[in-house]
Order: C-alpha cells, then structure tokens, then sequence
C-alpha cells in the first residue's frame, strides 16, 4: 500500500527487487548514467515539470542506474507519450553522449493461465 507523502501523492512502497511495468528503461553506458545518477532531484523535478505540462497522471519518482542504464520509476504504467516526453527530456541533457543512449522502453508481460482438468460433479 503507498503513503501519502508531501504534498498530497503518495510515496511508493516498492517490496519486490524485480523489474516493474512501472519502470522505464533507459540503456546508456556507464558514464552517461553516472552523470545522471549525479543530479537525480533535478531531474526528477524537471521531468515531474513537463509531465505535469501535459496534464499527464503520471509523475516519476527516483531514477537509479542499473548496469545497463538508468531506470526511471514512476507512479503509474506511463503511456507512450508520456514515455516519449521523458525520453526526449533524457535525450536532450547537456552532459550525456547521445551515441550511447538508446531507446526507453517498459517491460511487456504476457501471461497465459493452462486449465488442465476441470472436475465435474
């Protein structure tokens, strides 16, 4: 269940070290995600700045590197303009090299539920 934090949102209680839909990817190299590890509030302001622009529901939370890039973590399953607003905000930093960063994407499920027997009675 999440808090309610500041300003009226609700914190995230995140208990599971797997992925999340809720995680945007974002593959870089490592020295482009140190440099955005380094200025992670800011970011998170400037990015919660252009979502809240487009009247979107939706606004990130923290941002942590992984060993593949920096993943964004956020309050809902972002649409894909709204995934499009972040990535074109991470594109446009000033300190990153754009030939290592890569396309964001979220995590896509499938699942699928096999009924084997049914009993009859």
């Amino acid at each position: 269940m999440n808090d309610i934090g500041p300003k009226g949102r609700s914190k995230f209680n995140i208990t599971t070290k797997d992925p999340s839909r809720k995680q945007i990817i974002i593959p870089m190299n490592t020295n482009n995600s140190k440099r955005v590890i380094t200025q992670t509030n800011k970011h998170i302001s400037n990015i919660n700045k252009l979502l809240k622009g487009v009247k979107s529901n939706v606004y990130s939370d923290y941002i942590h590197s992984d060993n593949k890039g920096i993943i964004i973590t956020t309050n809902k399953v972002v649409a894909s303009s709204d995934l499009n607003i972040i990535e074109k905000y991470v594109k446009e930093l000033n300190n990153i090299d754009l030939n290592n960063v890569m396309s964001s994407w979220i995590l896509q499920f499938k699942s699928y539920l096999k009924i084997l027997d049914i009993p009859h009675f």
